[in-house]
């Protein structure tokens, strides 16, 4: 089994160093809503942080409908929809959006959202992790930034990485969050990731992410890859080619 990556600052110097190796992509595309999201960074204990509630309250009819529009379901996937055990030493927020949301109930986001009036980018990343997860971010926390992501349903999302040392636990806002959850980097990197599938719609592939029992889809599983390939192992990925299920259109 693959040892979990410490979080030490080795690991963040390493990040912060890929990070600024990076060029960034941006998105000046006319028309599209301005929107960040966080990849908050911080320890995790897989005894403390690896249960999925929510999944566990699944049944069989649910489970079906989670996989129905899922794109390339081979015969040997075995998906619960749950990401239980997947924590375990350094690891990534995650989220799963509340099923009372209007857009994309239930499915997996980073915490983040439309910027708001003249606020920039990154400031706009710090608020929702306020908003969202109960986080207080600063400029010391923030790490560097990826690419921006152009969603089918009409946005711009700019992901900032930051760092969080032990000690701090987000608390899910209840009107947006249906649970939080930290994902190792262990489990971002499983030799089986990513993979990609074709769709009818679209010329280009279909990012999936195994994440636990599930597979995680674009943007969300999109940023997460290009996490792993840049910030973690240095290497120069784009993401602006890879495509999200039909299902994630609207």
């Amino acid at each position: 089994m693959t040892k979990d990556v410490v979080f030490d600052q080795d690991l963040r110097a390493r990040i912060v160093k890929n990070l600024d190796q990076h060029e960034v992509r941006e998105s000046d595309a006319d028309g599209f809503v301005r929107a960040s999201v966080c990849l908050i960074v911080l320890d995790s204990d897989n005894s403390v942080h690896g249960y999925d509630e929510s999944a566990a309250k699944f049944g069989a009819e649910q489970r079906l409908k989670l996989m129905a529009d899922i794109p390339g379901i081979r015969e040997d996937d075995t998906l619960t929809g749950s990401i239980e055990g997947t924590a375990g030493g350094a690891a990534v927020l995650l989220t799963r959006r509340t099923a009372k949301l209007r857009d994309h109930p239930g499915q997996w986001a980073l915490p983040g959202g439309r910027v708001d009036g003249s606020e920039t980018l990154l400031d706009a990343a710090i608020r929702e992790a306020h908003e969202e997860v109960g986080l207080e971010l600063s400029a010391a926390h923030f790490l560097g930034r990826l690419d921006d992501y152009v969603t089918r349903s009409g946005y711009i999302i700019s992901p900032f990485v930051f760092w969080i040392e032990d000690g701090v636990e987000p608390m899910a806002n209840p009107d947006e969050v249906g649970s939080i959850h930290r994902v190792s980097i262990r489990e971002l990197t499983r030799s089986d990731s990513p993979r990609f599938v074709k769709i009818p719609e679209s010329p280009d592939p279909v990012i999936q992410l195994p994440i636990g029992g599930d597979l995680i889809h674009a943007p969300t599983g999109a940023l997460l890859y290009q996490f792993r390939a840049v910030a973690y192992e240095g290497q120069n990925v784009r993401i602006d080619h890879l495509e999200q299920p039909v299902f994630a259109w609207k």
